[in-house]
């Protein structure tokens, strides 16, 4: 018995997509990977989003015994709202998986966590034997960190001994992301804070510094997975 709730079945996205076309022939391409039996890692995002609408149509049309392993409650929610099972990151391995970016430079290194959710990201994109990056074409960059900051999820009581560290990395400037809807930093799903944090240059071992930080939990460097990056 589901509880019918209107919270739920009201449940969408939250805002405008852009790139709405492109994104949309992409989520196709996405759904067209869905096999019968299939553990998949579920990305956040809005091109996300948009192939997880696409793989819900092709599992009630098909009867396709399929289950997701949702990088974010936003995620989690969709998925009971679609009628897609889901199931923990410790009761099964996915089999592969697909997520968004906000960045990918030329050797398919992603800078991600826009939405906040890298840690659970990164959790299954490690485990997963493959991950689809979708992306639009505005994501292509150069070198990472020329649009958009790293993101880095700090436990609070470290904040000022994160940012001194960071500083010692290189870091040119460190903003506490603040919430839209409600007074102060933003929360993550595992109670900590985001720092963005911009580097003039992203080095290779940037990541692995990163995470040696007393009091950091992830950063939102991905660099060195198993991804393919599928576009329009």
């Amino acid at each position: 018995m589901n509880w019918n709730s209107k919270l739920v079945e009201s449940f969408g996205w939250n805002g405008e997509i852009k790139n709405k076309e492109s994104k949309a022939k992409i989520a196709k391409l996405i759904a067209d990977k869905v096999k019968d039996g299939d553990v998949i890692g579920f990305g956040s995002g809005s091109t996300s989003y948009m192939a997880i609408l696409e793989i819900a149509k092709k599992i009630k049309n098909e009867n396709l015994d399929v289950k997701a392993i949702p990088t974010s409650h936003e995620i989690d929610i969709l998925c009971i709202k679609l009628g897609i099972p889901t199931i923990s990151f410790n009761d099964g391995k996915p089999d592969w998986g697909f997520d968004g970016a906000d960045e990918i430079d030329p050797q398919n290194s992603l800078i991600k966590g826009r939405g906040g959710a890298m840690f659970r990201e990164k959790l299954i994109m490690a485990a997963a034997e493959k991950t689809y990056i979708l992306a639009d074409k505005s994501k292509l960059v150069n070198s990472l960190g020329e649009k958009f900051p790293v993101p880095v999820e700090t436990v609070p009581a470290a904040l000022a001994s994160v940012e001194s560290a960071l500083i010692k990395l290189g870091a040119t400037d460190i903003v506490l992301r603040l919430a839209a809807h409600k007074d102060g930093p933003v929360i993550t799903e595992n109670s900590n804070f985001i720092l963005d944090v911009k580097f003039n240059k992203v080095a290779p071992t940037l990541e692995k510094d990163i995470k040696l930080i007393p009091g950091v939990l992830e950063s939102g460097l991905f660099m060195g997975f198993n991804v393919e990056i599928v576009t329009d």
